[in-house]
């Protein structure tokens, strides 16, 4: 006889003894292969129940939104920026050349005058002020630097403060008239100079706002090599610390009268 159950083969034997052995040795055979028979069963029930078992359901991912990319915007206008004059001049020896207003030296100094008046910031005149080195050589006074920062480049910024709120926004340039016939030459000794130049008053700036001509004077403009500079904007002597301008007109005005050093 043979049990599938334990895989075991038994061969009935002849002797009852035997059989009652074999009959004792069955059962408990029985009983032992029962026993696994059902724990593996239970085991197989189990695992079987675990596999077919649903998954339990899980969170779905969600993705971030994309980052917004701002539209390219176009890029700033640039920055308004002086025109070069006359660089180093200052440090060379004055000559008697006799300036002209048909130079780029020129040119640049009004345009650089135009933009600091209409932006309200002096210092982009800059190249066109007479320069502090060559004030040191002009002027025969004790520190003629400090004369020239604290006192005429001083005065020079509240002047041009002064324009600016005159001239207001939209004001287009026209020119600027300077009266040759006025230029005269200053002799050294003569207005506290070690050295001579060429000086003319009442020049004036003329611009556009709207439909409507107008203009200003620049007080005094002396030379060095040849080349006119703003020493004087809004006054040559002023009663206060404050900005003036300088014969404010409808139209063109009128240059000069002459006069000054």
């Amino acid at each position: 006889m043979t049990w599938r159950d334990t895989g075991v083969r038994i061969r009935r034997p002849a002797l009852a003894a035997t059989a009652a052995a074999a009959a004792a040795t069955l059962i408990a055979g029985i009983c032992v292969a029962c026993d696994g028979s059902i724990g593996a069963g239970a085991k197989a029930r189990q695992v079987s129940a675990t596999v077919s078992r649903p998954p339990s359901p899980t969170a779905t991912a969600v993705r971030p939104a994309p980052a917004t990319v701002p539209p390219p915007q176009p890029p700033p206008p640039p920055s308004p920026s002086a025109l070069p004059g006359a660089p180093g001049a200052g440090r060379l020896a004055q000559t008697s050349k006799f300036p002209t207003v048909k130079s780029a030296d020129f040119t640049n100094a009004m345009h650089d005058l135009w933009l600091a008046v209409t932006t309200g910031q002096p210092r982009l005149a800059l190249p066109a002020f007479f320069p502090e080195a060559a004030y040191a050589q002009v002027k025969a006074i004790a520190s003629p630097q400090s004369d020239w920062q604290y006192r005429l480049w001083y005065d020079f910024t509240l002047d041009v403060a002064a324009a600016h709120q005159l001239v207001g926004r939209g004001a287009t340039f026209v020119k600027v008239i300077v009266p040759a016939q006025y230029a005269a030459w200053v002799y050294p000794g003569g207005c506290y100079n070690s050295t001579g130049y060429w000086h003319v008053p009442g020049a004036r700036v003329v611009y556009r706002h709207g439909s409507q001509l107008r203009s200003f004077g620049i007080a005094s403009l002396i030379s060095w090599r040849g080349d006119w500079y703003v020493i004087h904007f809004g006054a040559v002597l002023r009663s206060g610390g404050y900005g003036e301008v300088d014969d404010p007109e409808p139209g063109e005005g009128y240059p000069g009268p002459p006069g000054g050093c």
